[in-house]
């Protein structure tokens, strides 16, 4: 089944960020743990609504989490695992990764300049904890549709 297949995908890319982002933190590339960290991120919120049967093409997957919520559609225990998973979407989403990118060009501040250690550390328990709740997500949902 392809949707299977698309989502084992999204969880390869989230895994293989955190690695860089893992390797890039031991080797004090502050920037590059960051970048990779928030990519790890991303593809496990991409990943969670795959899931759900939402378009990997989607955007901004804290938005969409949030109405999936709201409808009040899934199990509380879904519900929490989702709760705990947006605040990491959240915290490092578009504003983040554009930094990542492109700096404060305003100021002329570059990318390599903006990001600290504590920075990146941050972002990569993010992606360590984001992926975590991820693979939780996805053995609670499998679980529940093979019942």
């Amino acid at each position: 089944m392809k949707v299977n297949n698309d989502i084992a995908y999204r969880f390869l890319l989230a895994e293989g960020f955190l690695g860089e982002a893992e390797e890039d933190f031991s080797l004090k590339r502050w920037r590059s743990c960051v970048s990779g960290s928030i990519l790890s991120i991303e593809n496990c919120g991409i990943a969670v609504l795959m899931l759900f049967g939402v378009s990997r093409t989607a955007h901004h997957p804290e938005v969409h989490l949030s109405q999936l919520l709201a409808e009040g559609t899934v199990s509380e225990e879904v519900a929490d695992l989702i709760r705990d998973l947006l605040p990491e979407l959240e915290r490092h989403a578009s504003h983040e990764k554009m930094l990542a990118k492109y700096g404060r060009e305003a100021g002329y501040e570059s990318p390599w300049d903006i990001f600290s250690e504590e920075q990146a550390d941050v972002s990569l328990i993010g992606a360590r904890k984001s992926l975590l709740i991820t693979r939780k997500l996805r053995e609670l949902l499998e679980t529940a549709s093979q019942n």
